[in-house]
């Protein structure tokens, strides 16, 4: 409620000083330079209250947020006070140039939130930024845009500022401290980065709530059996290095594979005290069919020379596209699990999710829902409903409406906060109950 009532007077404040400035700038009154003063203060500091906020880049966006409020209702009222002006009075040589000093304050006032929400926002996506620099131009629409630009960043200031209350309310409790650090292991085509994680924003929030992080380190497309040697090679180095004796993996799509065959066939299970698979196509995944079997030989072999090619640049030694792919049909996947049982002393959970409608995910994953989809029914956008349990217990997520959680949304590749469905916070429940399970 104080939030408001100070935005309201603050709205106020700037219109009248915009309105002062212009209509009374040939006349020089006091007023003028009396409600200079507090315009100007309120470019620099708009709410006092945003300097409760601890992190400091969601300060800068609430300020800016709250500027762009401003310009929008100052805008409209100064606008309203320049028409009135000229119906009353008519045009006038200080009409025009009280008008054209109010267009500069008002200037003045988008630029200063627009720069400062642009600079620091991390939800207002390439797409939101693009549309908002080109609907500018267009009078109207841009009131559109600008509009849609606020609604994001105080989402995105509400949301994070209870994000950081909530980690600093339980920092004490160290809720995912297992007692076995975790290992996260990437999918297909990625590779652990040390600047660009993999995971998004989870690891970082999993540490602030305790948890000890390694990573598996290993190449980005190679069959599920090499795969599984060298994450085999990756666990028993961090448990004769750490001591830890065991770890708690988190694998994400064909790195469930890729654990599960470390686990059973390259001696990692002595190593290992939990898995739990994300999105994992355990049963196949039909995109890959499509791919080797149905796609046009040119077009498989050109996208395999240009990831193979990609992937040595980026550090993979001996990338195979076509080994990777093909480890992900239905029929190598039913296979594997015939050759592969689960190690009785390891915990195997899975986890899977469900996109509501193409459009909601991110390319590739908008193009290949809709086969994955007409052939196989309910999918992330890549794997079916169908292929992702495995183990003692399952979970499937999705949310309301047209979004729901594409493969991608599942490590947060996006950084995007979905209606409905807290990432970062799911990450941490789940760590904490391998915690409570004595993990």
């Amino acid at each position: 409620m104080f939030t408001l009532l100070f935005l309201v007077i603050n709205c106020l404040l700037v219109t009248l000083g915009v309105c002062s400035v212009g209509l009374g700038f040939a006349c020089g009154n006091m007023l003028t330079l009396l409600l200079l003063i507090p315009f100007l203060w309120i470019q620099i500091m708009p709410n006092p209250g945003n300097r409760r906020i601890a992190n400091g880049r969601l300060r800068v966006c609430a300020d800016g947020s709250e500027l762009l409020i401003i310009f929008l209702f100052a805008s409209c009222l100064s606008g309203g006070a320049y028409l009135f002006w000229l119906l009353r009075y008519g045009y006038s040589l200080p009409w025009l140039i009280g008008g054209i000093a109010a267009f500069i304050l008002l200037a003045g006032t988008f630029w200063n939130g627009i720069i400062r929400v642009y600079v620091t926002s991390v939800q207002l996506g390439v797409k939101q930024r693009i549309v908002g620099v080109l609907c500018g131009l267009i009078p109207v629409v841009h009131l559109f845009a600008l509009i849609a630009i606020i609604r994001i960043t105080r989402r995105e200031v509400r949301e994070e500022s209870a994000k950081t209350t909530l980690d600093q309310s339980r920092a004490k409790d160290k809720i995912c401290a297992t007692q076995y650090p975790l290992l996260l292991v990437h999918g297909v085509f990625f590779r652990d980065f040390r600047y660009l994680n993999y995971w998004g924003r989870i690891p970082k929030e999993l540490e602030k709530n305790g948890a000890v992080i390694y990573y598996g380190n290993h190449q980005s497309a190679l069959s599920v059996e090499d795969s599984g040697r060298e994450l085999a090679a990756r666990i028993r180095e961090i448990t004769e290095q750490t001591g830890c004796g065991k770890v708690n993996i988190i694998a994400h799509s064909k790195g469930g594979l890729d654990c599960r065959s470390a686990i059973t066939h390259f001696g990692a299970a002595p190593y290992v005290a939990s898995l739990t698979t994300v999105n994992t196509p355990h049963r196949g995944c039909l995109f890959a069919d499509y791919l080797l079997h149905i796609a046009p030989e040119g077009l498989k072999h050109t996208l395999a020379s240009g990831y193979n090619a990609a992937l040595k640049r980026l550090g993979d030694q001996t990338p195979d596209f076509i080994a990777a792919v093909t480890d992900l049909t239905n029929e190598s996947c039913l296979r594997f699990n015939d050759n592969t049982p689960d190690a009785p002393t390891v915990y195997y959970q899975s986890i899977g999710s469900k996109l509501n409608h193409a459009t909601n995910g991110k390319f590739p994953l908008n193009f290949s829902y809709p086969i994955v989809k007409h052939f196989d029914g309910e999918n992330d956008g890549l794997v079916s409903e169908a292929s992702f349990p495995w183990g003692s217990c399952h979970q499937y997520l999705t949310v309301r409406g047209k979004r729901g959680i594409s493969h991608g949304d599942m490590i947060d590749l996006n950084r995007e906060n979905i209606p409905g469905f807290d990432v970062r916070e799911f990450y941490v429940q789940l760590v904490a109950d391998l915690k409570k399970q004595g993990f």
